[in-house]
């Protein structure tokens, strides 16, 4: 049985040369009986980011600027320490992520069955955009390499939609300051026994004349970091 809808998610927004979606992707987010409130942290946008948030009002928005740009990830670390409500997501603000599916994404959690989700583009029926081939096959390789060393069964480690019980994800020291944020996390909920679900969601993604961002590096920068904060990875740092 589906829960009724209550406000209990504090969904954060890292935002970075957005102008184009920012508006419309706030608009659709506040459309959700669950959201309690949305953490914009602009990350040292130098298009008309700023100042469109700036003119945005709307008492369950706020916003915080980076003094520079310094990444997603360290953009998400300041958004989870201001966040309040019971559950956390992540949000990006390019419309790549349906905030339609947050009822879909915080039903294992509302039942006590979870304590972290993730929402798979490779775990779903829903409508995908059909794109960048090689782009899919990185992600899939990541997530099995991922995997391996954490000992979890994910179809999408690289998914931007993570949902954490708040006292969670306020508890984990995030160290990585750019897309190293989701192989990290992983493995740091991983590491603590998180009880963890994935449920399918939509996808419209970007191609790269579009705006994405990530690319080849950040992958190389993800191996690097899934090997950094596996089991074996975190005794060797720990041993100096």
């Amino acid at each position: 049985m589906t829960t009724a809808p209550r406000q209990c998610l504090s969904v954060v927004v890292p935002c970075f040369n957005e102008e184009a979606t920012i508006v419309q992707l706030l608009d659709k987010v506040l459309q959700s009986p669950w959201v309690a409130e949305v953490v914009v942290v602009d990350d040292g946008s130098t298009d008309g980011s700023r100042a469109l948030l700036a003119e945005y009002d709307h008492p369950l928005v706020r916003v915080f600027h980076q003094p520079r740009n310094q990444g997603k990830g360290a953009a998400l670390r300041q958004g989870f320490s201001l966040a309040t409500a019971d559950y956390v997501v992540v949000q990006d603000a390019d419309l790549e992520y349906d905030p339609a599916d947050y009822g879909l994404l915080l039903e294992p959690l509302e039942h006590g069955r979870a304590d972290v989700v993730y929402g798979s583009r490779f775990q779903s029926g829903a409508p995908h955009r059909v794109l960048l081939f090689w782009h899919t096959v990185g992600n899939k390789l990541l997530t099995l390499f991922s995997n391996m060393m954490t000992d979890l069964n994910l179809t999408d480690m690289e998914t931007c939609y993570k949902v954490f019980r708040r006292e969670i994800i306020q508890s984990i020291d995030i160290e990585e300051d750019r897309f190293g944020f989701e192989p990290e996390i992983t493995a740091k909920v991983a590491a603590r026994e998180c009880r963890i679900y994935e449920v399918g969601v939509s996808y419209s993604g970007r191609t790269y004349a579009e705006g994405k961002k990530i690319g080849w590096h950040d992958g190389v920068h993800a191996v690097v970091c899934i090997v950094k904060y596996s089991p074996l990875g975190t005794r060797i740092r720990t041993r100096h």
